[in-house]
């Protein structure tokens, strides 16, 4: 069912007005990304009529602008990952971890987001790996999954990793499985100190190699006597680094990771109205508790689209990536190995051939089977189906 209120109409509304305003302010990728969005399951970007074999009703079906950061082409996306990803899953307990960079740091990564984000990837995961490998704490390799957020819930910039890590891994030699405690992955101080100086040991080198960029009220930082200042008050300050409880089950895990893994910076069914000059959207404040966490906030409509832009990401940038165990260069060979350390049966491989390419939903009347009769290409209309009428007569003898 169509949202009320959905970002494609917020788009389609103020975006000319937008791009306008801010010619020569908005980067590439943000153009393609608006453009994308209003476009999506529209005739401008062609689609094809299906009919139902068995009683012939017809719908019309547009093609979907595919686009990473809009909110009506994620839930495909996220379905065909989840199915790859059910393979992989392991009977233990499953961990959410997340690492969050401190507001001092999230603005150098706004103006450097291909490689504060990819630095903030590689020390959050070196440091989980390095931390469970100790023998002092777990003493055994991890796999690990993780996704990249750029946004709090009210669409602010606030760059942070969620992780999903299977409760124990592999021990040194690959003799046997090594659980984690039942509640306990790793201890979180411990991960947030290493994190940090992992993270600002690297930023630092970033900046003496001459690769950062400074802009606006930020150009002072090119100075790096100004740069190290504006790192101090981090340096000594904790940074969070928060573990949840144990996931409940496999399944947990899997629901888990469909809400997190495709999320964009605002989903349609978060909006609630729009109207010439604002946008009003649901939020979580979380600084309150209970009910009270739910609130409503109301932004001019060129903040709403402005704030939606602070999180588009570099063009072929990752957000999704694998460690350990589940590094794409020895995840079968690792899970095989994890599975027979905890004696289980490997899950049975899917079989292309069953899973045709060209999957549609059945029929809404009879529920029977829909093939297209009619393709149309970019900024056409498909023809309207004959009249009945017209039809009778044309069979008459």
């Amino acid at each position: 069912m169509r949202a009320s209120v959905e970002v494609a109409d917020i788009f389609r509304a103020a975006g000319p007005a937008y791009r306008a305003a801010h010619t020569g302010h908005l980067s590439l990728a943000q153009l393609k990304v608006m453009s994308a969005i209003e476009h999506c399951r529209t005739a401008a970007l062609g689609g094809h009529v299906e009919a139902c074999e068995d009683c012939g009703q017809w719908r019309i079906a547009y093609n979907s602008c595919r686009n990473r950061h809009c909110p009506k082409c994620q839930g495909a996306a996220a379905r065909t990952w989840l199915a790859e990803r059910e393979a992989d899953l392991l009977p233990v307990g499953y961990f959410h971890v997340v690492f969050t960079l401190p507001a001092e740091v999230a603005d150098i990564a706004f103006q450097n987001k291909a490689l504060v984000y990819d630095l903030l990837f590689k020390a959050a995961s070196e440091t989980m790996l390095t931390i469970a490998a100790d023998p002092k704490h777990l003493g055994a390799r991890i796999g690990i999954t993780a996704v990249l957020h750029t946004w709090g819930s009210a669409l602010t910039h606030h760059p942070h990793v969620h992780m999903i890590v299977p409760g124990g891994g592999i021990a040194p030699g690959g003799s046997r499985w090594v659980s984690s405690r039942p509640a306990f992955l790793l201890p979180v101080r411990v991960l947030g100190r290493l994190f940090r100086r992992l993270f600002l040991s690297r930023l630092v080198a970033l900046h003496d190699a001459g690769r950062l960029t400074y802009f606006g009220t930020m150009a002072h930082l090119a100075d790096r006597r100004a740069f190290l200042r504006h790192l101090s008050p981090v340096r000594n300050k904790r940074w969070v680094v928060y573990a949840k409880a144990p996931f409940a089950g496999p399944e947990a895990v899997l629901a888990y990771l469909s809400r997190y893994t495709h999320r964009v910076a605002i989903s349609n069914s978060r909006l609630i109205a729009l109207d010439k000059n604002s946008v009003t959207f649901r939020y979580k404040d979380y600084r309150r508790d209970g009910a009270d966490r739910q609130q409503v906030m109301t932004l001019a409509t060129d903040e709403f689209i402005r704030r939606f832009l602070l999180h588009v990401l570099p063009r072929a940038f990752h957000r999704i990536r694998h460690y350990g165990l589940l590094a794409s260069s020895s995840r079968n060979t690792s899970l095989a190995l994890a599975r027979e350390l905890l004696a289980v049966v490997p899950p049975p491989t899917n079989d292309p051939a069953a899973e045709p390419d060209d999957f549609r939903p059945p029929c809404p009347c009879c529920g029977g089977r829909m093939i297209i009769i009619e393709t149309f290409e970019r900024w056409r209309q498909p023809r309207g189906p004959p009249h009945k009428a017209a039809t009778d007569r044309e069979n008459c003898p």
